[in-house]
């Protein structure tokens, strides 16, 4: 809930806080942040709160992209984002958002506008993500001595799901849980997933915003908790060919917004699934491979894809299939929903929910059908008439820039910019070379 400044520091003045950390998430996920004590946070922003609007056009190296002029743009303040700041006792957290022109360009922003276009059709959200990610016994001075080379993992001996790494390991995970809870985020499972180093998290699933809000600083905390133990956690969809690629996958399910009844399942009809369901799907299964962009942000995003990676290679679904871009649940029907597969850890959380959401209510208005399911379930299954995946982030940012259907559903203002900030992003590498890449060619070419 969009409040006045007077309204949101009354707000935390129940909670009993004296120092409130106040930010906008970027175009990557960051959240950049201010931080002042509540008494003083009035007379900081007074009447009229902005902030510079440089941080649309920032890239992940914080290199200022497209022209000015950069100005104080007015803000806007959520009421319904603070929670508890976990490593500073009596402590917020607020999330502003720019409220001039920037707002067309806000992932934040851009979700909150496919929520309400939820709303106004009838339709309460229900979403919650998973991610996995890798923790480094290194921190991150230890990283740039050796130039970012063969990353160490912490847990060495881990296996998944093996229950003597869970004892190992017991007081790691048991600490970054109590952090977690501290910043008001629940999660249903936390502990140690595929291989070296590898954790996953599944969090509690919620409102739409309040989800993307929870896994935004679901990512931020557990970065700062491992760094504050010489550790890094790295949320990079592929952080080395020895490493297993990860996931950042969307849980999400539909109802009416009238009697709170689920909207997905059915069991009398094909695959447990209801009409709303299936087209729902269905828009997502059309619109994945045009918006891509929406869930891979960077270079590094699409190398999860590479064959051997538990990671869809095509726009599919199937019910209960893990190598599918959509796997579908309907069973038990309490817990009917979609999961989207395709994105990796480092996807923007704002971005990914925007997009399903979006393309799910346009499957919907369309009545589109589902095309068949994936039969089979190896995790390099790629069907014969599936629409292939874009391989490279100036792909995905040239198929998202011509897509009708994206301009349709995001508007041409945040299409031209998103696909643009990763044609920046994918032209910054396009030179840089490994040492995979010259140990494969240097003495053969």
């Amino acid at each position: 809930m969009d409040v006045a400044l007077a309204d949101v520091r009354s707000r935390l003045q129940e909670l009993d806080v004296a120092v409130v950390h106040v930010g906008i998430f970027d175009l990557n996920g960051t959240f950049r942040e201010r931080r002042f004590r509540l008494d003083k946070l009035a007379a900081a922003y007074g009447e009229r709160a902005t902030f510079v609007n440089v941080l649309p056009h920032w890239d992940m190296a914080e290199r200022v992209f497209g022209a000015g002029p950069f100005v104080g743009e007015e803000l806007r303040f959520d009421a319904g984002s603070i929670r508890r700041y976990p490593f500073e006792a009596g402590a917020a957290v607020l999330v502003a958002d720019f409220a001039g022109p920037s707002a067309a360009l806000s992932p934040r922003a851009a979700l909150e506008r496919q929520v309400v276009k939820a709303r106004d059709q009838g339709f309460e959200v229900r979403a919650g993500y998973e991610f996995e990610f890798h923790v480094l016994a290194e921190d991150g001075g230890a990283l740039r001595d050796k130039g970012f080379a063969d990353p160490r993992p912490f847990a060495v001996e881990n296996r998944c799901w093996a229950g003597e790494s869970a004892a190992i390991h017991a007081e790691f995970v048991a600490g970054l849980e109590a952090v977690l809870r501290a910043g008001d985020i629940d999660p249903v499972s936390l502990g140690l997933e595929l291989g070296p180093g590898c954790f996953e998290a599944t969090l509690q699933a919620g409102s739409p915003v309040r989800a993307a809000d929870d896994a935004a600083f679901f990512k931020a905390f557990t970065k700062a908790y491992c760094r504050r133990r010489q550790l890094t956690a790295s949320f990079m969809a592929q952080l080395d060919s020895t490493f297993a690629g990860l996931s950042g996958h969307l849980h999400l399910s539909l109802m009416d917004a009238g009697t709170g009844a689920d909207l997905f399942p059915a069991a009398a009809e094909p695959e447990g699934m209801s009409e709303t369901f299936r087209s729902f799907v269905a828009g997502i299964v059309a619109v994945a491979p045009q918006a891509m962009a929406m869930s891979h942000p960077n270079v590094n995003s699409y190398r999860r894809h590479a064959a051997g990676n538990w990671a869809p290679k095509s726009a599919s679904w199937g019910p209960e299939n893990y190598a599918a871009a959509v796997r579908v649940v309907t069973r038990p029907a309490g817990r009917c929903r979609l999961e989207y597969r395709l994105p990796g850890s480092d996807t923007n959380p704002y971005l990914t929910l925007a997009f399903a959401l979006a393309a799910g209510l346009w499957g919907i208005d369309q009545g589109l059908t589902l095309p068949p399911p994936l039969a089979a379930g190896g995790p390099d299954e790629m069907p014969a008439d599936a629409t292939a995946l874009p391989q490279t982030l100036g792909e995905a940012a040239r198929a998202f820039r011509s897509s009708e259907i994206s301009r349709e559903l995001f508007g041409d203002a945040f299409v031209d910019h998103l696909s643009r900030a990763q044609g920046v992003e994918d032209q910054a590498l396009r030179r840089d070379v490994g040492a995979a890449e010259r140990a494969r060619y240097m003495e053969v070419v």
